[in-house]
């Protein structure tokens, strides 16, 4: 190859890889105030995706408490249910809760997954204790 027939390979390949980051900036992740927009998760079987509820910064005799030293919350509020545990007999059993509820559950339960700046529970229906209200 000659040098012209060079340079013409470079700046052919530097206008392929401009014309990409472009395309990518106009990808279909619209920006909003939480970065991108929210994933949607839809659990499977007999799980639910429950977001912790934010513990307020409590001062005990004037002493702010770290937050590596509180407690982890176990209370929150069900953003998503999957369809229900499948029987050995092939049958679909419903789900006791229900978007919306909030629950409680086991201070050790489930799996934690964030999405964006937000975090977020996974865990079997059988983790929940109950529902509050």
């Amino acid at each position: 190859m000659g040098l012209d027939k060079q340079v013409k390979f470079v700046i052919n390949t530097i206008k392929v890889v401009a014309n990409l980051k472009t395309e990518r900036s106009k990808s279909s992740l619209k920006p909003n105030k939480g970065g991108c927009e929210k994933m949607k998760l839809k659990p499977l079987g007999d799980r639910v995706l429950v977001k912790p509820v934010e513990e307020k910064e409590q001062k005990k005799g004037g002493i702010i408490i770290p937050d590596t030293a509180k407690e982890k919350p176990q209370e929150g509020t069900v953003e998503a249910v999957g369809p229900g545990k499948l029987t050995d007999a092939g049958e679909r059993l419903p789900m006791n809760v229900k978007k919306g509820d909030k629950v409680l559950y086991g201070k050790y339960s489930g799996t934690e997954v964030k999405f964006g700046e937000d975090e977020y529970l996974i865990m079997h229906e059988d983790d929940i204790f109950g529902i509050v209200g």
